[in-house]
């Protein structure tokens, strides 16, 4: 039955009252949440559903509802919700009685892990890393990576960018140049300078950099490292050129500065190829994995780096949970089925293009209203003007069945990140769900 004030996508997706205060989805009741969970929580307030199940690029609630997943636990599950082949292979493991807990003890699942990584992943692309098995979040692989950076050059300085994100432990905050995020951290040891493109196109960036490292009246101390994100995934999905990157990567060269590249939700597949720095044809020091290098959502960091950076004493780095077998079991496993030879990657380059061509369509519709298409892979957005513009779409998606997330400095940006193993149909599906979003949108809302 069609619903009175509503827009139909179909009979059976719609948008309920955008503008007039309704919920946009009929809640379960959400009151123990409210009671008992901290004000802290963020995703729940534009999604306030109760989820219950999921499988590739599909969730479902507690009512039944489904809904295309476009957001993928902001990039910790790449490769599908319950994917099927991983899931086969952690019941198998659980079912032997696998050891879960091991500290950083050596285990079969471990040595697994490492050497298909080796061999799947770093030899075929010329890389000779060793690995650290970190804390199993991203914020802390950037933690022990600055960590180490710092020990071995003996500096303090690191060096970070404008609409950089890297975690939200006190190093990572104060890399991080969100003002939100940040807080009141201690920002001592860290130099803020302008990503590329922030000052515009035309300005030399590298140059810029170079004078101040040069210069001792700069007031920049010689850093221990530089880290970057080659797309900045909260920051706006920012995407640095080739040559800017070339040009950090020689600029580290030149002044014995360490390349940290953040690539913990542009990593495992999400920009194209497994690493997101591959493009530019340059080698990291060092390079911070985690998210999706859990396969399935499992907590999961590795940080890669140059043998001879390894300067670590004894326990000198470490905590409780880095030894997470559950996940090297499903590491292991998205790597045979996804890595071992380039066929994922072609599957990519085409759900890629076809993204593209959807998001150019919809900013050569909507000129408007939306400044620009952004990001790489299966990672691209649209940056409208305004950003109450983003919100009413994005609130529009939602309630039609598409999860779906904002990013940028004022969340400007409407963030298409569907699974990496999502089918064409339903990538279609979901794309078609954001067409007509903006056209009621858009259409409805005066600028």
């Amino acid at each position: 039955m069609l619903k009175k004030g509503c827009f139909y996508l179909n009979e059976n997706i719609y948008f309920k009252g955008i503008n007039d205060g309704e919920d946009i989805m009929n809640t379960s009741n959400l009151s123990i949440f409210e009671e008992y969970e901290s004000e802290v929580r963020s995703y729940c307030r534009s999604f306030p559903v109760v989820l219950t199940r999921a499988r590739g690029s599909f969730v479902f609630d507690r009512n039944g509802n489904r809904y295309i997943d476009f957001f993928c636990g902001a990039g910790a599950i790449n490769y599908g919700h319950n994917n099927e082949a991983v899931k086969a292979a952690l019941l198998e493991y659980i079912e032997n009685d696998g050891i879960l807990m091991s500290l950083d003890f050596h285990s079969d699942a471990k040595e697994r892990f490492i050497q298909t990584f080796q061999e799947k992943i770093l030899k075929p692309r010329g890389l000779s890393y060793k690995m650290q098995f970190t804390s199993p979040s991203g914020t802390s692989v950037v933690e022990s990576a600055v960590k180490l950076a710092r020990k071995y050059t003996g500096r303090q300085n690191v060096v970070a960018f404008t609409n950089a994100f890297h975690g939200m432990s006190a190093t990572s905050l104060s890399l991080t140049g969100s003002k939100h995020h940040r807080q009141e951290v201690s920002h001592g040891a860290v130099t803020r300078l302008p990503f590329d493109g922030y000052l515009g196109a035309d300005f030399d960036y590298i140059g810029y950099y170079r004078k101040l490292l040069e210069d001792q009246s700069s007031g920049v101390d010689l850093p221990a490292a530089i880290i970057l994100e080659t797309l900045q995934g909260e920051g706006g999905l920012n995407q640095a050129s080739v040559s800017w990157l070339r040009g950090i990567r020689q600029l580290c060269n030149d002044f014995d500065i360490k390349l940290i590249v953040d690539d913990i939700q542009t990593g495992c597949g999400r920009t194209g190829r497994f690493f997101s720095f591959e493009y530019a044809e340059i080698v990291p020091d060092m390079v911070c994995l985690s998210k999706s290098i859990g396969a399935i959502g499992l907590p999961c960091a590795v940080l890669l780096f140059s043998p001879e950076i390894d300067v670590w004493q004894k326990g000198e780095d470490n905590g409780t949970f880095r030894g997470n077998n559950l996940a090297f079991v499903a590491a292991d496993k998205m790597i045979q089925l996804y890595w071992s030879d380039l066929e994922f990657e072609r599957i990519l380059e085409q759900r890629s293009a076809l993204l593209r061509v959807f998001c150019e369509e919809m900013q050569s519709l909507f000129s408007d209203r939306i400044a620009s298409v952004k990001g790489a892979g299966l990672m691209q957005g649209l940056e409208f003007f305004s950003e109450q513009d983003t919100a009413a779409v994005a609130k529009a998606c939602i309630s039609a069945g598409l999860i779906i997330e904002t990013c940028g400095s004022r969340d400007q940006t409407l963030k298409l990140m569907p699974a990496l193993t999502i089918d064409e149909a339903t990538l279609k599906q979901g794309m078609a769900i954001i067409k007509n979003a903006l056209a009621y949108c858009l259409n409805s809302i005066t600028g």
